[in-house]
């Protein structure tokens, strides 16, 4: 050793830089440090959890939650690298568990390895959503109703499955408060208890725009809160008289409603086989709606008319065959009744 050489000041090792050496340096290093204990809030109704003051759904079991909790736990050096941690989790308690880490890294590039034992700590606290759905708490009701009638069975299931998959994408992008707390089918059609004037306002557009018609919004004030007004909305949507796929009696035909707007109805022309335009005025009744259509056995085709055997009383009834229609003897066709007469779907 020479005069110019370089060594370690502390175990003399020698060396080609100036400095401690790697295991010097890796002695005095605090290169990996555990927490003794870190806890997790989770909600008992809905399984959220709580990061600081922020809810987050999630359908993850406390099994699956362990080891990353347990890994947070552990805070490493920014010189370390090619980092691992196995983790063993052990229940005590139903609100306490034991984790044992084994933690390995390169440093200075030396291999290291520790164990360490951390307590995991489970708290549960009512979320933000369930509390305010367990208080009662709401924003707004959407009330579906239908103009001079009932709302029929397939609206009621289709209104009510269109608000759940509106909840659904809402929560699903983080609208943790944009809930549905009740859906309540009464004598008057459909009412949908909200917890967001958001969710409410987009259920009714969304209802509106499958089955036209209108909604209107009736704010009322029921308080305040930090100096800010808080209201409550009834939002009323209001279906046509004639929903999809009716079937109504025009003076010389039948024709099968397509869309309803403030001002005409479209219709199919079950007559001549095509679509138009006509006043609602015009309707002289409704038959039924080609959804409750009734299969028909076609007995033959003659002269321009069909012989149809009727689906209840079993005699066959000849109707005059439409040039748009395709039938064939043998086979059925989907059929309504108006009073003796049969009407033939499209």
């Amino acid at each position: 050793m020479t005069i110019q050489d370089r060594f370690c000041p502390k175990c003399g090792k020698p060396l080609e830089t100036d400095g401690f050496c790697p295991s010097c340096r890796a002695a005095g290093t605090p290169w990996a440090e555990c927490d003794t204990r870190v806890a997790a809030t989770h909600c008992p109704s809905c399984g959220a959890t709580k990061q600081v003051n922020t809810w987050t759904d999630t359908d993850r079991e406390q099994a699956e939650i362990a080891p990353d909790l347990a890994r947070s736990a552990v805070h490493f050096h920014p010189e370390v690298k090619n980092r691992s941690i196995a983790v063993e989790v052990r229940d005590i308690s139903p609100n306490r568990s034991r984790a044992y880490l084994t933690i390995t890294g390169t440093l200075y590039g030396l291999s290291m390895e520790k164990t360490c034992m951390v307590e995991l700590v489970w708290h549960k606290e009512q979320c933000d959503r369930c509390n305010r759905i367990t208080g009662s708490y709401y924003e707004g009701i959407v009330q579906v109703r239908a103009d001079g009638r009932d709302l029929s069975p397939f609206e009621l299931e289709s209104a009510a499955a269109i608000a759940t998959q509106i909840e659904e994408s809402l929560i699903a992008g983080g609208e943790r408060l944009s809930f549905i707390s009740d859906t309540t089918v009464n004598r008057d059609g459909l009412d949908i208890t909200v917890g967001s004037q958001h969710i409410g306002l987009m259920i009714v557009q969304a209802i509106t725009a499958q089955f036209g018609g209108r909604y209107t919004t009736h704010p009322k004030l029921v308080g305040e809160k930090n100096g800010r007004q808080l209201f409550r909305i009834t939002y009323l949507v209001r279906l046509p008289r004639y929903q999809r796929h009716d079937v109504v009696k025009l003076e010389r035909v039948y024709v099968e409603v397509e869309q309803v707007d403030s001002r005409h109805v479209r219709v199919f022309d079950l007559s001549e086989g095509r679509n138009r335009s006509i006043k609602e005025d015009e309707i002289i009744r409704r038959i039924g709606n080609a959804r409750n259509a009734q299969p028909a056995l076609v007995a033959y085709i003659a002269g321009g008319m069909m012989g149809i055997l009727d689906p209840e009383t079993g005699v066959t009834k000849e109707v005059q065959k439409k040039q748009w229609h395709v039938a064939n003897v043998g086979e059925n066709v989907q059929v309504l009744r108006d009073g003796d007469t049969i009407v033939v779907m499209r």
